[in-house]
């Protein structure tokens, strides 16, 4: 049964509330911990134990990190960095151009500058050299170095890594690897196909601070002494929520310490980017995925590819503000390009049916570097797999998105080792590839058959998961906070979401183009603001602009909105449907 009885609201959703077992279990949690009922149910839906209540609100990251010699020849690699940082050794970094790359190449460039050495940094153009090693560049780096460290990138450069004549290579990374690995002295990569798995959803900087962490035991056991490395976090959570790996086990408590080390603002290159950003607040998971995250990306997709590395690894705080201020000015160009060819991509997936259990568009001239936000566009608005393909010449190059349960990467993979791509490759949720023009109808056909067989295109519009009912009086600045301590939220941790029941509008009014902000009340005093964003572009906006005094149910995620000292609660707005 919808919960409130909402089949269809205004967004076109149903809405899903919890479940007998799931209210069962937040009963006993209140009965258990005396935390409120909300919070309760938040944790009930993370399938916390009440036992487990307060450790989980309070994780420790030395619980949850995991031993780094568990993952396969990270004892070697990490031996042999410490070899060449002790041999006064050249070493090379190649990262890849996005912000998981950035923050794995700053990390190993932050630990080395405290080490008194310094390294090369590498960082492939996007258009002009394309993702991973590649032989000439591997060549070059290889003449002149005695190690080079791949980072977020490398499992399936096989011909690259071989071409590094003269030189040892390590791989720091964890996208999918194949059934053969390169010749590099050491893959360490939780998504080896010979690995448990167990760590696979670690981001590549999540894998490159593991190093860090092995580095410090071996110098330990050789009388020596590291650098803190709890300063890193800050690079090991923008990593992490960027590269939307999930927000749970060990990645929710270094997304966490994350946090608070962010917070103390000490590292110039994410100072810097905060105050362009216009951040006037303690960074939370949003600020990294939204504000941040797409800033770096903005060098690797249409500026200078090493931009943002350079960022993160900086300790001048002037070079920092230089970077920040042509980081944001690309991420505005990076918009402008995209909602070109995003309204170009719609119209050509719904000219092909967005019913499909792939959704894909290919368009000649489109810059590869916003592709991958467009298909996010594309999955966003059909809740299916999507593809965006950018054609130049005889080839194209495209990214994909993909939803919960369907594994994008594995079919990408086997779709390259058919022959239908030229090259692909990525993880669960993310993919990359490219294709010769006269394969593209079969190949999109093929991946489209491979994505059905694990079940994407049978679900509607996406449900509206709600984690229980509040009245606007109970919403205050203190429950948010309490319940703000089971995450960070993001992916793998959805953020809690309540419904409001029988609620009148106050006030409704547009705020620039597309947005909403409104107030509402439940008629005896009691009343709170909320924001829509992005309501004007579709129907929740005019629906609650003319809401002619009828009463709405109204749903989205509390929040605490801070303006001048004060702080009061906000709900986030996103769906609604007539009571």
């Amino acid at each position: 049964m919808a919960f409130l009885g909402v089949e269809n609201s205004a967004t076109g959703r149903r809405w899903i509330g919890p479940d007998a077992e799931e209210d069962r279990l937040a009963e006993a949690m209140e009965q258990q911990t005396r935390l409120p009922a909300p919070v309760c149910r938040v944790l009930a839906r993370r399938g916390v134990a009440p036992e487990a209540a307060a450790a989980f609100l309070a994780p420790a990251l030395r619980d949850l990190l995991p031993d780094p010699q568990s993952l396969r020849e990270m004892e070697r690699a990490a031996g042999r960095f410490l070899a060449a940082v002790t041999g006064d050794q050249r070493i090379a970094i190649f990262a890849d151009y996005d912000v998981d790359g950035g923050a794995s190449a700053a990390l190993l460039l932050s630990w080395l500058r405290q080490m008194g050495r310094d390294a090369t940094l590498y960082v492939p153009d996007r258009i002009d050299e394309g993702y991973g090693p590649n032989v000439p560049a591997m060549q070059a780096l290889a003449r002149a170095h005695d190690l080079i460290v791949c980072v977020d990138c490398g499992t399936l450069s096989h011909e690259a890594i071989a071409a590094a004549d003269g030189a040892e290579v390590i791989v720091l990374d964890h996208h999918l690897g194949g059934e053969t690995l390169p010749p590099a002295l050491a893959v360490v990569n939780p998504n080896r196909q010979d690995e448990t798995g167990d760590l696979g959803h670690l981001c590549a900087a999540g894998v490159v601070f593991l190093m860090l962490v092995e580095l410090g035991r071996q110098l330990r056991a050789a009388g020596r002494k590291g650098p803190d490395l709890l300063q890193f976090l800050d690079l090991v959570a923008l990593a992490t929520v960027a590269d939307v790996a999930p927000l749970t086990g060990v990645n929710r408590a270094l997304v966490r310490q994350g946090l608070t080390v962010m917070a103390r603002r000490a590292r110039p290159g994410l100072v810097a980017l905060a105050d362009v950003s216009r951040m006037d607040t303690p960074p939370n998971a949003y600020h990294l995925g939204y504000l941040l995250g797409p800033r770096i990306n903005a060098g690797g997709r249409i500026g200078e590819a090493d931009l943002g590395a350079r960022l993160l690894a900086t300790d001048d705080p002037h070079e920092a503000a230089a970077i920040a201020s042509k980081l944001d000015g690309l991420n505005t160009e990076r918009r402008e390009i995209e909602s070109e060819v995003r309204a170009a991509a719609l119209a050509q997936a719904e000219a092909r049916g967005l019913d499909h259990p792939l959704v894909w568009a290919a368009g000649e001239g489109w810059h590869p570097g916003v592709v991958g936000i467009v298909a996010s566009r594309l999955k966003e608005t059909t809740n299916r797999p999507a593809v965006v393909i950018g054609l130049d010449g005889d080839t194209g190059k495209g990214s994909g998105r993909s939803v919960a349960g369907v594994d994008l990467g594995a079919a990408i993979q086997r779709l390259a080792a058919e022959g239908l791509l030229l090259k692909g490759g990525g993880h669960r949720m993310a993919a990359g590839l490219s294709v010769a023009r006269d394969r593209l109808e079969p190949a999109m056909a093929r991946l489209a058959e491979l994505l059905a067989r694990q079940g994407a295109g049978q679900a509607g519009p996406a449900d509206l998961r709600l984690d229980g009912l509040l009245m606007p009086g109970a919403a205050t600045v203190e429950l948010i906070e309490q319940m703000d301590a089971a995450g960070p939220f993001g992916a793998g941790a959805a953020a809690p979401r309540f419904a409001f029941p029988d609620v009148e509008i106050g006030f409704a009014k547009r705020v620039g183009d597309t947005h909403l902000r409104l107030g509402f009340g439940d008629g005896l005093g009691a009343r709170i603001d909320a924001i829509a964003f992005g309501a004007f572009d579709g129907p929740l906006g005019p629906l609650l602009e003319q809401h002619g005094g009828a009463r709405f149910h109204l749903a989205g995620r509390l929040e605490v909105n801070s303006w001048g000292g004060r702080k009061k609660p906000q709900l986030r707005l996103e769906d609604a449907a007539r009571a």
